[in-house]
């Protein structure tokens, strides 16, 4: 099922749901401060557009962070590490493209440590369990005026260097101005971990990506190979006490320092964010749940001033 299509079922159920809030039946939050976009504890049985273990699938693909994966020559490589974490991140590669389109993974109390800032040769190694007809056969990166971009934020891994060293897997890089990546995308990422949860119990589901399927939204090419996305966004689905709220950045990659610019300004709706980038997030939640959250967002709530 393509993103474009189960978008517009996602699209057809909201506004359903909408008709029954009119009628008194439910309720439903407006956008930006006007509600708060939490979902209800009791989660219902209907998920019309969750993730479907098929055709070796891992099923890593049903966990709450993931998005509807893309299927067709697209891998979804999940990363373990060999203590009680289990899976540290996952991230679907575009064989054809030869690039990631995003990176998904949990955050909670326990997952932190010291573990330190993984140092190798190379320093930035492919996941050796990629097939080499799928990747390119050198780091474009280097001297092309852009960073190695992290996805999924070495920072956010450092509980074991195990884990932390696979967050350097060329699998988890794109391109990024370093102006873009050491500022504003940094704030970005210090506002992500802390917003994890104080409690074990609790979770914050996070999926980052830059935009690589539209030319519109594609930066460049460097040495016309390698893709620079134009833009990068974080989708947020934060579950407290069994209920759920959601909120997602949008920012372009640009050569320019924003890092003292308020973070509000680049908040949008998860639904917003469907619409940029045609991609179904959060599409193992319930089918009530995913509408309701992903509908509005309230900055105020996230400590966003």
């Amino acid at each position: 099922m393509s993103a474009i299509y189960t978008y517009e079922m996602k699209e057809t159920r909201l506004l359903l749901y909408m008709l029954c809030a009119m009628l008194g039946l439910a309720s439903c939050g407006g956008s930006d401060d006007d509600g708060d976009g939490e979902g209800g504890v009791t989660p219902p049985s209907e998920n019309v557009n969750r993730n479907i273990v098929t055709g070796g699938l891992s099923d890593a693909v049903t966990r709450l962070e993931f998005p509807k994966v893309k299927g067709g020559r697209n891998r979804i490589l999940v990363y373990r590490t060999g203590d009680k974490y289990g899976i540290n991140y996952c991230v679907e590669w575009d064989a054809d493209k030869k690039s990631q389109r995003w990176s998904c993974y949990q955050m909670y109390q326990g997952w932190q440590g010291n573990a330190g800032r993984y140092e190798g040769d190379p320093q930035y190694p492919y996941d050796p369990n990629l097939p080499a007809s799928e990747r390119w056969d050198e780091d474009y990166f280097w001297r092309s005026g852009f960073d190695h971009g992290h996805i999924c934020p070495s920072a956010d891994r450092q509980y074991s260097k195990e884990a932390n060293k696979q967050t350097f897997y060329m699998t988890n890089m794109q391109p990024q101005y370093n102006r873009f990546n050491a500022k504003l995308w940094a704030e970005m990422e210090k506002r992500v971990r802390n917003w994890t949860p104080s409690s074990s119990k609790d979770t914050l589901f996070v999926c980052k990506g830059g935009t690589i399927d539209s030319e519109e939204n594609i930066l460049m090419r460097i040495q016309g190979r390698l893709i620079v996305p134009k833009y990068f966004y974080m989708a947020m689905l934060l579950k407290v006490n069994g209920y759920y709220r959601a909120i997602a950045f949008w920012a372009e990659n640009e050569n320019r320092d924003r890092g003292n610019e308020s973070l509000r300004q680049f908040a949008i709706s998860i639904d917003e964010l469907e619409r940029r980038t045609g991609i179904d997030f959060f599409c193992n939640l319930p089918d009530d749940i995913e509408n309701r959250v992903e509908s509005s967002y309230n900055t105020s709530v996230w400590g966003l001033k």
